[in-house]
């Protein structure tokens, strides 16, 4: 379902005492939202909801790019999805989590005032606070249900009783991205910088979250100097490249000097995720392609990426590192009790500033990209990669290096997305290329074929949610892939 009903009738486990307000089961609007625990019971419930995604946003971003390949316990829908044969039936369509994540930010920005006129301790300070928090969950839901389906509905409004249904039509991906874009500026003053706790100041929505998504939905619109200009903002808060012996940091313990937002988990709060499982080698779900291999190959004379390529890869086995171990050495396994408590980075600030590289070298503004690209390489003490003075060129180096710093944190098939949408598809073929990698030799040149029209490159609506909501109109590349 896309809507849920006004109110959040489910109980949330807990997590850091910054998210030990949940709402209990059964609430009905008039013994709820009467104070501003309430409006922050809900919020926190949509951060932990967006955070049991965090096996989804891997997923959607490696899966039909060229970083990971299957193995032997690879479950058949993901190994469909792989290979290119992907039908509206795939449980990875369903797109009801990301809906129940907007349903609470929806109803939070619903009642804030509301509430404010019943609890007097309720400062307007906090209401601003709470709605750009709400705004920025909401508008990352969204962005990532764009680049994942391109046309979805926009609900910005929560439905008035349990038992109502929205039958909303789809929404061109253009409006669905100015609107966000426009809510994130409106509120990006009113984020705090502080919270009070480095788990919260990582894992809560804060000025710098909000400037990171929007640049990063500045950078799918092609918007270039609004990138550089968002990014400039963030390199003056004080965030940090961490240095060779440093890198690994940013996954154990996580929230590092680099990093701007990303999800928190603690087993010891009962709340768990699922990277280690589904990257844990023995578990044979996910192995590391021939491409990261080659990418991430400390024999390598010419990419040395001794730290990053230790530290996210086991090389023997090309087993995926990042989440399952405490050292960059491919040995020390994350303690049992630790298991479950890698974050999922949504943003840190290698990534930021690969972005602000795309777009300076997109505006022809080499010398300042490539000085962005030795900063990234020299912290790591990798070699500097020289690069023709051409948008083409540097936009393949640059991918490379987001590859190499990025690799298995949800980003790659975004990134080469992005490459295929640009300046009017003129690389499509490119991507579709990449696609195909992962095909059945014998059915490559017919989905080769299919994936000429773009919408293509984007997941199907679920079967049961268009049967469900008669407005909705199936993706056309699937109607037609469906009847052939």
């Amino acid at each position: 379902m896309i809507a849920l009903g006004a109110l959040v009738i489910i109980t949330i486990p807990s997590c850091d005492s910054w998210l030990e307000l949940t709402p209990p089961d059964g609430l009905v609007k008039d013994e709820f939202w009467k104070s501003k625990e309430d409006i922050e019971a809900v919020l926190m419930g949509a951060y932990q909801k967006f955070a049991s995604l965090d096996e989804k946003l891997f997923l959607f971003g490696e899966l039909r790019a060229d970083l990971i390949t299957d193995d032997q316990n690879t479950a058949n829908e993901q190994r469909l999805i792989m290979e290119g044969n992907i039908y509206p039936d795939n449980s990875l369509c369903n797109w009801s989590n990301f809906y129940t994540v907007i349903s609470y930010c929806n109803s939070v920005l619903k009642y804030t005032s509301e509430v404010m006129e019943i609890d007097q301790t309720f400062t307007e300070y906090q209401k601003l606070g709470f709605e750009a928090e709400a705004i920025y969950l909401r508008s990352l839901a969204y962005f990532y249900l764009v680049r994942v389906f391109k046309e979805v509905p926009l609900v910005l409004e929560p439905t008035e009783a349990d038992d109502a249904d929205y039958y909303l039509p789809k929404s061109a991906d253009t409006t669905i991205l100015n609107r966000i874009k426009g809510d994130l500026e409106s509120v990006r003053f009113f984020a705090t910088d502080d919270y009070g706790t480095l788990e919260e100041n990582k894992g809560r929505a804060t000025r710098a979250a909000i400037l990171a998504l929007l640049a990063d939905i500045s950078l799918w619109n092609f918007e270039y100097e609004d990138v550089v200009n968002y990014v400039g903002l963030i390199e003056e808060m004080g965030f940090l490249l961490l240095p060779a012996n440093k890198w690994y940091d940013n996954f154990y313990p996580g929230n590092s000097l680099s990093s701007i937002f990303e999800f928190q988990f603690n087993s010891g709060q009962e709340q768990w995720n699922d990277l280690y499982t589904y990257t844990y080698y023995r578990n044979r779900r996910y192995l590391a392609s021939a491409k990261a291999l080659e990418l991430l190959s400390s024999e390598s004379e010419t990419n040395p990426e001794l730290y990053r390529g230790r530290g996210s890869l086991r090389m023997d086995d090309a087993a995926i590192w990042k989440y399952c171990g405490i050292a960059p050495d491919g040995r020390s396994f994350r303690p049992s009790t630790e298991q479950q408590d890698a974050n999922w980075i949504v943003y840190r600030l290698a990534d930021i500033l690969l972005m602000k590289a795309e777009a300076l070298s997109q505006l022809d503004r080499y010398d300042e990209a490539q000085q962005i690209l030795d900063d990234i390489r020299s912290r790591v003490q990798s070699s500097p990669v020289t690069v023709q003075r051409s948008r083409q060129a540097f936009e393949d180096a640059i991918l490379n290096e987001r590859a190499i710093e990025l690799a298995f944190e949800g980003k790659r098939w975004f990134d080469l997305l992005r490459m295929g949408r640009r300046n009017n598809y003129n690389r499509k073929e490119d991507l579709i290329q990449i696609i195909v990698e992962k095909v059945p030799s014998t059915q490559r040149l017919v989905i080769a074929s299919k994936l000429t029209d773009q919408y293509g490159w984007y997941l199907p609506i679920l079967e049961e949610e268009c049967e469900r909501n008669s407005a909705l109109e199936q993706n056309p590349y699937y109607s037609v892939y469906m009847t052939e």
